[in-house]
This record gives C-alpha cells, structure tokens and sequence, in this order.
C-alpha cells in the first residue's frame, strides 16, 4: 500500500522558515517523479516544485523561485521541501505527490499517488 505522509507545516510569521518532508513508503521511490503542489483557499491547486528521480529539478511559480528549494533523500525516501523568506501569500495547504509516467510534471493529473498535505500559514 502506498504512502505519502507530509510534515513540518505550522503557523509562522513572514519572513520566516519551513522544511516540509514527505516520506514515501509503497513504492520504489528511486524511480518517481516528486512534486509538492499547493491550493489556497478559494484557489485551484498550483505545483510549487518537482525533483524527477535523478534528481532535476524545477519550480512551477516564479514567486517561490530563489526562496524555495526541493530536494530528495533516496536512502530516506523522502522528499523535502525548504521554503524561506515565507510570505502570507504562501499560505497554503501542501501536498507531495508522486508520478512515474514522465510527461508535463506540473500537471496534477499525471501524478498516480498523493499526500494528505500540511498545513503552511504565514502571518503578516
């Protein structure tokens, strides 16, 4: 049975830090795609970033560019996600997901397997 089990959300002012991770069990994790994506409330879900299985990496909005960083530990099989410089805007839940069918991975619909997500509010 697969599992995507997100944590490190929380409550933090703007201008503050986040390590989310995602741990990934069900799988064989070397060989997915990873992403996080986010939906605000009243918002469509938008992808933050990916890393593929060799470790490429991308960012789905220029708004998280420079302050957010993805990253995976393949021993852990884990995928993380470092956010600085937060903003209130960044307010949002998140969610990791996993895809190994290659393709547009800022996509949601390619993704086979999703996280319950976390919660991230900033305040201001």
């Amino acid at each position: 049975q697969v599992q995507l089990v997100e944590s490190g959300g929380g409550l933090v002012q703007a201008g503050g830090s986040l390590r989310l991770s995602c741990a990934a069990s069900g799988i064989t994790f070397t060989e997915y795609d990873m992403a996080w994506f986010r939906q605000a409330p009243g918002k469509e879900r938008e992808p933050v970033a990916v890393i593929t299985w060799n470790g490429g990496r991308s960012y789905g909005t220029d708004s998280v560019k420079g302050r957010f960083t993805i990253s995976r530990d393949n021993a852990e099989s884990t995928v993380y996600l470092q956010m600085s410089s937060l903003k209130p805007e960044d307010t949002a839940v998140y969610y990791c997901a996993a895809t190994r069918s290659g393709g547009y991975l800022f996509d949601g619909r390619r993704y086979n397997y999703w996280g319950q997500g976390t919660q991230v509010t900033v305040s201001s």
